[in-house]
């Protein structure tokens, strides 16, 4: 398993490219801003051949990179159909300006190829399988990815902006909810090993030991006794 992750553009967003092995074809995870550099390097590092972008959410910094990226490659994105209109009008999806200078550097709209996510899908792509699990809170269409156990490697999530160290995503943006984040967080965070590696949308990797433990937010939904929730990140 190659999973070659890195921050990109002025929100420090995760952009992750995963394939089975170096030199065989990939899947790239949310491409934000300024991040289609970076994609670039890696498929050039690790001669990748992508086949799909997939999305957690609609928010810009998540997506800024998308219209270049499925271009570059010609592949189709999947995102889920709640948070679709946020890739032609994303400053619908945080309620302001995100400011001009900002805005002239991104590629607002659709890539030529749209396919929408669903609850308990399970897509085959690039020889790997990657669970979609609906998650609300952040935004109406958030989704994780889901990657089972396989040889030495233990459970991966792709969390997105649900779940990161040590807190969650913000929830006063349109379309978030904290009440429907909590409910996301019990019903995809809990259910999993705690031996399953976190690789959220900003921040450090984890694992759901870790969080379950010292998680203000998961204890909170687990019914555990946590310390005032800590501060939350992305956009």
């Amino acid at each position: 398993m190659l999973i070659a992750g890195f921050p990109a553009g002025a929100w420090g967003t995760n952009c992750y490219l995963v394939a089975p092995a170096a030199g065989e074809e990939c899947v790239i995870i949310d491409p934000g801003h300024q991040a289609a550099d970076g994609v670039a390097e890696a498929i050039a590092k690790h001669r990748l051949n992508p086949v799909a972008v997939v999305l957690t959410h609609g928010h810009i910094d998540h997506v800024a990179s998308v219209v270049p990226v499925c271009g570059a490659h010609d592949v189709p994105a999947w995102i889920h159909p709640d948070d679709r209109y946020m890739m032609s009008d994303p400053e619908k999806g945080i309620g302001r300006s995100i400011g001009m200078p900002l805005l002239g550097e991104l590629t607002v709209g659709e890539p030529d190829d749209v396919r929408e996510l669903t609850d308990g899908a399970k897509l085959e792509l690039a020889g790997l399988e990657l669970s979609v699990a609906h998650a609300p809170g952040h935004t109406k269409g958030s989704v994780t990815f889901g990657m089972p156990e396989a040889a030495d490697i233990p459970p991966i999530l792709f969390s997105g902006d649900l779940l990161f160290a040590g807190s969650i995503g913000r929830t006063d943006l349109p379309g978030g909810d904290m009440a429907e984040m909590l409910d996301s967080l019990a019903r995809v965070c809990l259910p999993l090993d705690d031996s399953t590696v976190v690789l959220s949308g900003h921040g450090p990797q984890t694992t759901i030991g870790q969080e379950r433990a010292t998680n203000p937010y998961l204890r909170q939904v687990a019914g555990g006794q946590g310390a005032s929730p800590a501060p939350r990140r992305g956009m």
